[in-house]
């Protein structure tokens, strides 16, 4: 807010200085609420960590993710060996009642991922920007621009499956109604697995419902406009035989509904 009443140009400059002793005596307060302060942050963080270091240490994202992957692949070894048990002791004799659940878990088995696949279809390749002859990405870029993003993969995804994909998968893993897709950094991590560029997703289906999907697909047109811009990789290619494993993790959808097409 500002005054508007009149005012000369000496009243406008004029300032008024205060007394040196007051000066001096708001200095000396100011100092000491100072050290005050300072005193009881440095106690504050001595008492907090135990005259212990307390700056954060680097951690290696690499090492953490690398760690991880290792516990996964000991799980899925152990995971393994009892459904191999639990398939052993469901094959031998089992009540009516069982045999009903078994035979309808197997005709369920196709839609849910719990095969293997394979025939005619589409395969997608993703790449981040390669580097110039010096090691360098373009100057005037951000370095977001220059990866490959969980919703680039996701946008591929949604629109095989929206072109009437039958049967996914990405990194040659099976994807299923469950299955989610995460990116750290420009590494993809897929069912506790973690892969680095070129990202591969191939889908089993009609090629050109599929490609007209992918070229209609909003987020994936956003994703060719850098592709254009800093080179970064996008590969669409028809394949004639696309083979899709049997999904062998833990399915932990409890309900579903078919949604018709």
């Amino acid at each position: 807010m500002h005054d508007d009443s009149p005012t000369s140009g000496s009243d406008r400059n004029r300032t008024v200085a205060p007394g040196p002793r007051r000066s001096r005596r708001r200095w000396q307060v100011a100092v000491t609420v100072v050290c005050l302060a300072g005193g009881f942050l440095f106690g504050t963080a001595r008492s907090y960590s135990g005259g212990d270091e307390i700056r954060p240490r680097n951690v290696e994202l690499s090492g953490l993710i690398n760690e991880a992957q290792q516990r996964v692949g000991e799980a899925e070894a152990v995971a393994q060996t009892l459904q191999r048990q639990i398939d052993a002791a469901a094959g031998q004799d089992v009540s009516p009642q069982v045999a009903e659940q078994r035979t309808a878990a197997d005709q369920l088995a196709p839609a849910a991922g719990l095969t293997p696949v394979e025939g005619p279809g589409v395969t997608v390749t993703m790449t981040d920007a390669p580097r110039d002859s010096d090691g360098n990405y373009p100057a005037d870029a951000n370095p977001d621009d220059l990866v490959v993003h969980q919703q680039d993969v996701q946008s591929v995804v949604n629109a095989l499956w929206a072109g009437g994909a039958e049967a996914m998968t990405i990194m040659d893993q099976r994807v299923i109604a469950t299955s989610a897709v995460r990116c750290i950094g420009n590494t993809l991590l897929l069912m506790g697995r973690a892969y680095s560029p070129p990202f591969v997703v191939s889908a089993i289906g009609p090629s050109g419902p599929m490609i007209a999907a992918i070229e209609a697909e909003p987020g994936v047109r956003l994703f060719r406009q850098y592709v254009d811009r800093f080179n970064l990789g996008f590969e669409i290619e028809i394949a004639d035989d696309v083979r899709a494993p049997a999904y062998d993790g833990l399915v932990r959808m409890t309900a579903a509904q078919e949604v018709p097409r």
